[in-house]
């Protein structure tokens, strides 16, 4: 029987444990975001190449499922497991790490990275991002990226719900 190897994305997979010594390898300026990316969509993907292009690496990291469900989404997300979610994320050529956090928001990560660039979607504005201060007093820059596409996770199970009906 053939065996196959693991595919290489698997790699780009940091617990965040190893994140200090994963970090140090990667090119400046280090661009960081964070977010649930239960179901993986076009304005996901369009948003994190924009984020990328930001600098020379990106970190995403994602919330844990216990840290999805305490954002009140739903009884029933996230949908992917975080094992999953960060794995989908890896394949993506924009995304150079993934790790995940517990909390509810991901400032100790963001404060242990110490990104030169802060992203987050057009539904935040700078001021209302975790980490802006942070980051902002290092130096570095804060950036709210506007939607290209009108889509959304959640959006996306009402369809599914609304069919199944």
């Amino acid at each position: 029987m053939t065996t196959y190897p693991a595919p290489d994305f698997e790699q780009k997979i940091c617990a965040p444990e190893q994140l200090a010594a994963r970090i140090a390898t990667l090119p400046r300026p280090l661009v960081f975001t964070n977010g649930c990316f239960d179901i993986l969509h076009r304005g996901h993907v369009s948003y994190l190449a924009q984020a990328r292009a930001l600098g020379a690496a990106m970190v995403v990291a994602v919330n844990t499922d216990a840290s999805v469900r305490r954002l009140g989404k739903g009884d029933d997300r996230p949908i992917n497991s975080t094992e999953f979610r960060a794995a989908v994320l890896a394949s993506l050529a924009s995304v150079d790490l993934v790790t995940w956090f517990d909390e509810d928001t991901p400032l100790e990560l963001i404060l242990a990275i110490q990104p030169d660039v802060l992203v987050k979607g057009g539904d935040w504005t700078p001021d209302r991002i975790v980490g802006s201060r942070e980051v902002l007093a290092r130096g570095g820059q804060v950036h709210s990226i506007p939607f290209l596409f009108q889509t959304s996770t959640t959006e996306t199970l009402r369809k599914i719900r609304a069919a199944g009906a």
